[in-house]
């Protein structure tokens, strides 16, 4: 395998491992509104978070975008349309990262004051932010 094939699959590797914990970060939140404050369970979704958060979210992050920008550098990609397009949908999805890692502190603080309603659809951003970056890597449709 050539040095391009390692970095891509390390790319895709890491993005598989940053979006497990994006999609299911927002459903433990979920479940943690709906448990009291103080209660054996409710520290436990504390510890949960934050180690998802810690060990796998953020170094996933991290290594996505350091074997993207290398991999877009080995293709020449910085010039083509999908990949700016791509790239604004990664920062967003970023900004959501730091969004949900924002929620696992007011969590932590029993501070949330937010529904279950709202991580439901929050779950979702995710989501639809992956669904339009894998169309234009795939589709490069400009």
């Amino acid at each position: 395998m050539d040095l391009y094939s390692w970095v891509k699959s390390l790319h895709v590797i890491s993005i598989i491992a940053w979006m497990a914990g994006m999609l299911y970060l927002p459903r433990l939140f979920v479940y943690h509104a709906e448990a009291a404050v103080g209660s054996d369970k409710s520290e436990t979704f504390k510890v949960m978070e934050r180690r998802l958060l810690k060990a796998i979210i953020n170094p996933a992050m991290i290594s996505a975008w350091i074997f993207g920008l290398w991999a877009a550098y080995e293709i020449g990609a910085f010039s083509q349309g999908w990949f700016h397009a791509k790239l604004t949908l990664v920062l967003i999805m970023s900004g959501v990262h730091g969004y949900l890692a924002r929620y696992v502190k007011i969590f932590a603080r029993d501070e949330n004051t937010r529904s279950t309603k709202f991580y439901r659809i929050l779950n979702e951003v995710p989501t639809v932010l992956m669904i339009g970056i894998v169309i234009l890597v795939i589709g490069k449709p400009f």
